[in-house]
């Protein structure tokens, strides 16, 4: 039984950002959950839902026409649960010389043919950097449950005066996992791209995401029902745009029933023409809830803060 996959891909215009020449995030997303969900389908031999993605840093852009290298393998296993570290490198198709771009930790959920969960078999590192991501990986099962009860215990209302987004559509059957439901990578590109509309009005149409993280699916979007993304700018710091994201859904019949889904915290910079963060104007806090979400921010950015960097 394989604890590892590795996927490429070519990077092609169809998948660059508004600047015609980087990879937009959003698109990575969708092949790192692809990769995880390989990875943890092949080790449980089950079918398996997402249920959180962290810490995705995107260190380095990724170019239109670069081989994409997606690295998973299994680092640590619950009853029914599996971490996956995901690590994505790029290279010049003409020399194949791969350089790191980012990492990340994806939590995936085997289920059995009554879609509850079932158990997965164990896994034990086998050498000593095994050893190590499996001890990070244990460690973070605390702190993601505190960013998660932290994310989901804040309240957005009228009364923020924040730029915020809202889209509104179909899931369609393109967006169609193998369990009927919308893949988790594209729930992500959803996020990227709600995120990315408030970023550009309070930047410009350069901003790019550098971080995504939290990200948290609490229930299936199923294929035909209405999907709504609700973005936030709820904090800024010299060069950075924290940005709060929340995923709803609803049979079409019945737009009013809205549940939540998925929630995630975004930062954006705005990159100049050398890839260097320009300055961000600041938000002003203007309302109670303004002031809250803001402690909101700066509490989940301590909460990562404490957290020990992946080796690699």
């Amino acid at each position: 039984m394989s604890d590892r996959i590795t996927l490429r891909v070519l990077a092609t215009p169809q998948d660059t950002a508004l600047d015609d020449r980087t990879i937009a995030p959003g698109r990575i997303l969708e092949w790192i959950d692809r990769a995880g969900y390989a990875c943890a389908v092949g080790w449980s031999k089950a079918y398996c839902v997402t249920a959180y993605v962290g810490n995705v840093r995107f260190e380095r852009s990724v170019e239109v026409g670069q081989l994409i290298e997606l690295a998973a393998r299994i680092i640590h296993t619950g009853r029914s649960s599996m971490q996956v570290l995901v690590t994505v490198a790029a290279a010049d198709i003409k020399d194949g010389a791969y350089r790191t771009a980012m990492d990340c930790i994806l939590v995936f959920v085997a289920l059995g043919e009554d879609r509850r969960p079932r158990e997965v078999p164990q896994w034990e590192p086998a050498d000593d950097l095994g050893r190590l991501l499996n001890d990070r990986a244990r460690e973070r099962l605390g702190a993601r449950q505190r960013i998660r009860d932290a994310m989901l215990g804040e309240g957005y209302s009228e009364r923020g005066t924040a730029p915020r987004s809202r889209l509104r559509f179909l899931a369609a059957p393109s967006h169609e996992n193998f369990g009927g439901n919308a893949h988790g990578g594209t729930v992500m590109r959803w996020i990227d791209e709600a995120a990315y509309t408030v970023a550009a009005s309070w930047s410009s149409t350069a901003a790019l995401a550098s971080y995504a993280g939290g990200i948290h699916f609490l229930a299936p979007i199923r294929t035909g029902h209405l999907v709504e993304l609700d973005a936030r700018l709820i904090h800024t710091d010299s060069h950075a745009m924290h940005i709060a994201i929340r995923v709803s859904s609803a049979p079409a019949e019945t737009p009013a029933a809205l549940g939540l889904t998925t929630v995630c915290m975004s930062i954006f910079v705005d990159p100049d023409a050398d890839g260097a963060p320009r300055p961000v104007r600041p938000l002003p806090l203007l309302s109670d809830e303004d002031l809250r979400l803001d402690a909101h921010a700066r509490e989940l950015a301590d909460l990562r803060r404490g957290l020990h960097e992946l080796p690699r």
